[in-house]
């Protein structure tokens, strides 16, 4: 299957859910940024077992969102849900099964990219796909 096929798979889900992790990674300065917020507002041994090179910790959709919240990013979350038309606890919920695996994938060296790298070297293309996998749960 194609990046196409990914994004609609899912009703265009997947790509909504892309846009909104893309969003958030914007408006955080990039991964680096990202880790850094959700280390300083209580994941941080999540964050860092999703950039070693061990198992990812899980974070629950209510925890990733009392960290953003703290971050005062909780309105980011509001405006995302209702942009794709979820609830903000669906919406957390699928990301707070995305952020591992995309944190994982876009630190494969146990390095976070620079600071401001919004992408990281970001393949849309297997992003794409585990947003549609986590979609289909």
């Amino acid at each position: 299957m194609g990046l196409l096929d990914n994004l609609l798979g899912n009703g265009g889900q997947a790509a909504s859910l892309m846009g909104v992790a893309s969003d958030l990674l914007d408006k955080v300065g990039g991964v680096q940024g990202l880790v850094q917020v959700l280390q300083q507002h209580g994941l941080g041994e999540q964050v860092q077992s999703w950039i070693g090179t061990g198992e990812n910790q899980p974070v629950s959709g209510s925890a990733l969102g009392q960290a953003l919240d703290k971050a005062g990013l909780g309105n980011l979350v509001q405006e995302a849900a209702s942009k794709v038309g979820m609830d903000p606890d669906t919406l957390l919920g699928h990301l707070s099964d995305l952020l591992p695996a995309a944190i994982n994938h876009l630190t494969p060296n146990g390095q976070t990219p620079e600071a401001g790298a919004s992408s990281g070297g970001l393949d849309l293309g297997s992003l794409a796909g585990l947003a549609s996998k986590f979609l289909s749960k």
